[in-house]
Protein backbone atom coordinates (compact mmCIF):
# COMPACT_ATOMS: atom_id res chain seq x y z
CA UNK A 1 0.00 0.00 0.00
CA UNK A 2 2.98 2.79 0.76
CA UNK A 3 4.71 1.79 -2.64
CA UNK A 4 1.33 2.27 -4.10
CA UNK A 5 0.74 5.64 -2.59
CA UNK A 6 4.69 6.84 -3.16
CA UNK A 7 4.71 5.95 -6.64
CA UNK A 8 1.10 7.74 -7.34
CA UNK A 9 2.80 10.60 -4.91
CA UNK A 10 5.67 11.32 -7.42
CA UNK A 11 3.74 10.73 -10.62
CA UNK A 12 1.57 13.43 -9.40
CA UNK A 13 4.38 15.39 -8.10
CA UNK A 14 5.93 15.58 -11.49
CA UNK A 15 2.78 16.05 -13.15
CA UNK A 16 2.10 19.07 -11.14
CA UNK A 17 5.62 20.29 -11.56
CA UNK A 18 4.79 20.38 -15.62
CA UNK A 19 1.85 21.94 -15.62
CA UNK A 20 2.96 24.89 -13.17
CA UNK A 21 5.93 25.34 -15.65
CA UNK A 22 3.79 25.20 -19.33
CA UNK A 23 1.36 28.12 -17.40
CA UNK A 24 2.16 31.38 -18.85
CA UNK A 25 3.12 34.36 -16.68
CA UNK A 26 0.36 36.71 -15.63
CA UNK A 27 2.82 40.72 -15.44
CA UNK A 28 5.88 41.62 -15.25
CA UNK A 29 7.42 43.48 -12.42
CA UNK A 30 6.37 45.12 -9.49
CA UNK A 31 3.99 47.02 -11.46
CA UNK A 32 2.36 44.31 -13.23
CA UNK A 33 1.65 42.59 -9.56
CA UNK A 34 -0.48 45.81 -7.78
CA UNK A 35 -2.63 46.08 -11.59
CA UNK A 36 -2.50 42.70 -12.03
CA UNK A 37 -4.11 41.64 -8.91
CA UNK A 38 -6.98 44.44 -9.38
CA UNK A 39 -7.36 42.89 -13.31
CA UNK A 40 -7.99 39.57 -11.45
CA UNK A 41 -10.36 40.73 -8.72
CA UNK A 42 -12.76 42.94 -10.94
CA UNK A 43 -12.77 39.94 -13.96
CA UNK A 44 -11.36 42.43 -16.88
CA UNK A 45 -9.01 39.53 -17.62
CA UNK A 46 -10.67 36.45 -17.51
CA UNK A 47 -8.55 33.14 -18.36
CA UNK A 48 -9.63 31.18 -21.46
CA UNK A 49 -8.34 28.21 -23.51
CA UNK A 50 -5.18 26.40 -22.38
CA UNK A 51 -4.77 28.74 -19.16
CA UNK A 52 -8.28 27.96 -18.07
CA UNK A 53 -7.41 24.08 -18.14
CA UNK A 54 -3.90 24.38 -17.05
CA UNK A 55 -5.28 26.57 -14.05
CA UNK A 56 -7.79 24.02 -13.14
CA UNK A 57 -5.63 20.80 -13.66
CA UNK A 58 -3.32 22.77 -11.33
CA UNK A 59 -5.96 23.12 -8.51
CA UNK A 60 -6.81 18.83 -8.94
CA UNK A 61 -3.23 18.16 -8.81
CA UNK A 62 -2.13 20.45 -5.60
CA UNK A 63 -5.29 19.02 -3.99
CA UNK A 64 -4.19 15.73 -5.03
CA UNK A 65 -0.30 16.28 -3.77
CA UNK A 66 -1.85 16.91 -0.90
CA UNK A 67 -4.45 14.08 -0.01
CA UNK A 68 -1.26 11.80 -0.88
CA UNK A 69 1.68 12.81 1.72
CA UNK A 70 -0.90 13.04 4.19
CA UNK A 71 -1.77 9.65 3.14
CA UNK A 72 1.98 8.45 2.41
CA UNK A 73 2.55 9.77 6.09
CA UNK A 74 -0.54 7.86 7.84
CA UNK A 75 0.58 4.66 6.02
Amino acid sequence: MHGILLTLLVIVSLALIVVVLLQSGKSAGLSGAISGGAEQLFGKQKARGLDLVLHRATIVLAVLFFILAILVVKF
